[in-house]
């Protein structure tokens, strides 16, 4: 084999692999969809959010839990100590009350992780650059 054919494997496998990891990061089209079916009526983000029946999720990752000043977030968010990094968000997601026993969020939650992460990447887009 020439090393022009061996280089054009190599990166096609190396693009093959990339795919499949950014697919493993969700979908953020399908995940705004979602999100405005599932948690738009509580949650707002864009440029105009702001707190509702829940609180705004712009740059919602690296917050401390229970630290917008314009939410009034139960005694157990704002105790637990939790900075929302994508692993526990995506818990929190999947069982609220597991992730913060005592939370007022009334939800559910998403056991299917394919899901949970499409909404993930939705609110990546929200994140300040």
């Amino acid at each position: 084999m020439n090393k022009a054919a061996v280089m054009t494997l190599i990166l096609s496998l190396g693009t093959g692999l990339f795919a499949v990891q950014a697919n493993a990061q969700g979908d953020a089209e399908a995940g705004g969809k979602l999100f405005k079916r599932v948690c738009g009526g509580c949650h707002q983000v864009g440029e105009s959010a702001r707190a509702f029946f829940g609180p705004q999720l712009n740059d919602v990752f690296g917050r401390v839990a229970g630290s917008t000043t314009d939410y009034q977030y139960s005694d157990a968010m704002k105790s637990s100590g939790i900075v929302w990094t994508r692993e526990k968000l995506a818990a929190y997601i999947e069982d609220p009350k597991a992730v913060v026993s005592g939370t007022r969020m009334i939800f559910w939650g998403i056991s299917d992780q394919e899901k949970i992460d499409d909404v993930l990447a939705y609110l990546v887009t929200f994140q300040a650059q």
